[in-house]
Parts: C-alpha cells; sequence; structure tokens
C-alpha cells in the first residue's frame, strides 16, 4: 500500500501535476519545499539570552552563561538541552499537525527545525557515539502509528553523521504529562523506561532526540537511565522548546 513515505522520493515529480500548499498558511508554494517563505521566517528563534541547561529564554541583557532557577532547584541527569526554536505559532502549528494529525511528511520541516541545533554552541563541535531517540509506550505508539521522535533521528542522524539506535524502552504507559506540573512529571515518570536487552551504552556519549522539551522531565529521566548504565554523557535536542 502507498503512503507518504513511498511517496516522498518522488515529490519533485508529483509537484509537475499537483500544486503544494504551505503546510502553515495554505498559501500556494513550489516543491519540495513545506512551508512558504514568509511562514519560516516567522518561526521563533529562540536567542541569547536562555538557560544553558534548558535553553528557556529569558529578557533582558545576561551576558554570561547562566541556569535558571528551574535547573537550579532541581536534579536534573541531561547535561544539556538544546533547542533552536520556540514552540510557539508556525513552529507548534507544524509539530502538532505532524504528531496528532497523523502528518507524517511534515517530519521533514520539523527535522530541518531539529538539525539547528547542531549551530547550537553547546553541541557544536562535540562527538557523540550515538543518537538515542525519546520512546514511546508501545500502546500508545499504537495509537498513534509512529513514534516522533524515532521518526525524526532518522532523518536527523543522517544529517549529523550520528549512528541512531532505539536502545530506550518505556515499560509504563503514563498519564499525559500535559495536566503536570513540574514536580507530578518527575513522580510520573518515575522508572518509566530502561534500557533494551543487548544495548550497551557503556563509555558512550549520547544525544538523545525528541519532538518538543517542555519541563525537560522526560529526558531527564532517560538521561539517568543512560548515566546509569554507564554512559559518559547524554544531551539532548528537541525541535522547539515549549
Amino acid at each position: 500500500m502507498w503512503n507518504l513515505q513511498n511517496v516522498e522520493p518522488f515529490r519533485s515529480v508529483i509537484g509537475l501535476f499537483y500544486p503544494q500548499l504551505c503546510a502553515s498558511c495554505s498559501a500556494l508554494i513550489e516543491w519540495p519545499a513545506y512551508l512558504c517563505e514568509g511562514c519560516r521566517r516567522k518561526a521563533p528563534r529562540i536567542k541569547p539570552p536562555f538557560c544553558a541547561r534548558c535553553s528557556e529564554p529569558f529578557p533582558g541583557a545576561i551576558t554570561e552563561a547562566f541556569s535558571c532557577a528551574n535547573c537550579a532547584h532541581r536534579v536534573l541527569h541531561f547535561d544539556a538541552a538544546v533547542a533552536a526554536f520556540r514552540s510557539r505559532g508556525v513552529v507548534r502549528q507544524v509539530i502538532h499537525q505532524f504528531k496528532y494529525g497523523h502528518e507524517i511528511h511534515l517530519r521533514f520541516p520539523v527535522a530541518d527545525w531539529l538539525a539547528e541545533t547542531l549551530d547550537d554552541p553547546r553541541l557544536a563541535g562535540r562527538c557523540f557515539d550515538v543518537m538515542i531517540p525519546v520512546p514511546l509506550h508501545p500502546a500508545r505508539k499504537r495509537e498513534r502509528g509512529f513514534n516522533q521522535a524515532e521518526l525524526l533521528a532518522e532523518l536527523f542522524s543522517v544529517t549529523a553523521r550520528i549512528p541512531m539506535q532505539p536502545w530506550l524502552e518505556r515499560l509504563r504507559y503514563t498519564t499525559t504529562q500535559t495536566a503536570f506540573d513540574r514536580a507530578e512529571r518527575m513522580e510520573n515518570l518515575r522508572d518509566a523506561f530502561r534500557l533494551r536487552k543487548k544495548a550497551n551504552v557503556r563509555g558512550l556519549r549520547v544525544l538523545l532526540i525528541d519532538d518538543v522539551l517542555t519541563t525537560g522531565s522526560t529526558v531527564s529521566e532517560c538521561a539517568r537511565v543512560l548515566k546509569a548504565a554507564g554512559a559518559i554523557s547524554v544531551h539532548a535536542a528537541t525541535a522547539a522548546r515549549a
């Protein structure tokens, strides 16, 4: 059965016969673009000053690296979580269409936003041994039909030239995190992840991948599991910061 993934290599040819619409404003655009130039420019980029640990932006004229109060007052197991864009406006719209609207083809512009994290000084020049997507519980993956983090990691691994391995698995079908505060999120995720059998991260530098960073609780718990298994370092890259 043909789906968008099958058709993707032939997008340029298809574009000769069918018009392409911007995923955000529905303006006519040329293949193989997904967003018009105006919507691409509207993507809200994270600019300094921002928390060196979680990328939360702050107003003002702070010139030195700093950690925000939310990071300073709790234990986080990742070294840094990097995002280049805020989950606002066109970025939030496209990610939601990709994730909840099952518009799988939108993984490509979302992966482009994710790839811009490589320009951040916290990741630029670093050597990573493996890229690991944040896993979904099998039941939720069946409901959704895919794991958005895994689809993004598959594309990003090619750009970054880092091998991708789905070495984490989710043990518990946790209730949605959106209704919880930070402390409740941490408790909800405790012991929710484990390393897959035969996966070995001892001595490795890991780059975790997810679509959006909210409080950092999910990537922190994943990082805790990875470091407990011997990972030297765990950084996270996401397409957007909530």
